[in-house]
C-alpha cells in the first residue's frame, strides 16, 4: 500500500512539473531582422531570427523541461548560399560579436541611423563590414 501511494505521489509530482507553465526567455538584441551589407566591397545579406530553444533533460524516470529562445543567424556573401552565424554576444559598448560558419569572429557596432559598421576576420586579417536596413 505504501509503495502504491509513493508511486502515485511521484507520478502526480512529475505531472505537475511537466505541465506547470514555464517562463520563456526573451531574445534581446538590436541585430534581429534582415540586413543589407557590404563585406570588403561586395554586396551581402545578413539575417537573425529568434528560434525555440526549449530543452528536456531526464535522469531515470524524472524529467525536467525548460523553455527558452535563442538567436539563429545566417549570412550570404555576394549571392552565395546562406551560411550560419552563431554565438551572438553583446559587447560592453553596445556592439555585438558573433561567429561565422568558418569559425572566425566578427563584430558589428550598435547602429546609428539604421547603419552599423564593424569587421570580419579571414586568415587572421580583418576586413570591413557595414550593414543597414
Amino acid at each position: 500500500m505504501a509503495k502504491a501511494l509513493l508511486g502515485a505521489a511521484c507520478a502526480a509530482t512529475l505531472s505537475l512539473a511537466l505541465t506547470a507553465p514555464a517562463v520563456a526567455s526573451q531574445a534581446i538584441g538590436w541585430w534581429g531582422g534582415n540586413w543589407s551589407c557590404n563585406i570588403d566591397g561586395r554586396p551581402a545579406r545578413m539575417k537573425w531570427v529568434v528560434v525555440d530553444d526549449s530543452q528536456t533533460n531526464c535522469d531515470g524516470d524524472v524529467c525536467t523541461s525548460t523553455s527558452g529562445v535563442r538567436w539563429k543567424g545566417s549570412f550570404s556573401d555576394n549571392g552565395s548560399r546562406w551560411v550560419p552565424l552563431t554565438n551572438p554576444r553583446p559587447s560592453d559598448g553596445g556592439g555585438v560579436y558573433f561567429r561565422h560558419a568558418d569559425g572566425n569572429r566578427w563584430f558589428l557596432r550598435k547602429p546609428v541611423g539604421g547603419r552599423s559598421s564593424g569587421w570580419t576576420t579571414w586568415n587572421g586579417s580583418r576586413y570591413g563590414l557595414s550593414c543597414w536596413r
